[in-house]
């Protein structure tokens, strides 16, 4: 089956640095195929067998094992990946004019609820919840009045991975 591995918080400043070329091979190591890395914030596309939460911790203690922290892996088939781009409005973009994101949800995070505990200033930012993510759009003129910076740091964003659009199209095979 093939998955894509999404890993939180990883070369995001001076901490918990992983190098894609070590990552690709812990994967490896692993007895996964067809693995591949996608830019350097710590998204693998692989091929292998098991349900997603016996892979997501196997991935998570390898990789702490491999580079001495922890790090938090949420692993979706890439339907579940495919079933989330394609619920993104097709004239949603990354660009100068827009910002969209795509938060995908741990357990215990993943249900519309979560929509209604986000911090957005709902007047400027449009968000919209699928089984296993939220996705966000608003018009960056407007960022400073999103309250989207709220997000960071409280307890909602330890239940989520970011990627932009860009990232979420290419990780689906969009």
């Amino acid at each position: 089956m093939e998955y894509v591995a999404l890993l939180r918080g990883v070369n995001v400043g001076t901490a918990r640095k992983v190098a894609m070329p070590r990552l690709r091979a812990l994967f490896e190591g692993l007895g996964f195929d067809k693995v591949e890395s996608y830019i350097n914030s710590g998204n693998v596309m692989f091929s292998g067998k098991g349900a997603a939460g016996v892979l997501r911790g196997k991935i998570e203690a390898a990789i702490k094992a491999e580079f001495g922290f922890e790090v938090a892996v949420l692993v979706k088939t890439r339907a579940q990946m495919r079933a989330i781009a394609r619920a993104i409005p097709a004239g949603w973009s990354n660009d100068d004019k827009q910002r969209t994101d795509v938060a995908y949800l741990f357990e215990g995070a993943d249900e519309a609820a979560i929509l209604a505990k986000l911090p957005f200033n709902r007047e400027v930012v449009d968000s919209r919840y699928v089984k296993g993510a939220v996705i966000w759009n608003l018009d960056r003129k407007n960022y400073s009045r999103s309250r989207l910076n709220k997000l960071i740091g409280s307890e909602l964003y330890r239940a989520m991975t970011l990627r932009n659009v860009n990232t979420a199209r290419f990780l689906a095979g969009e």
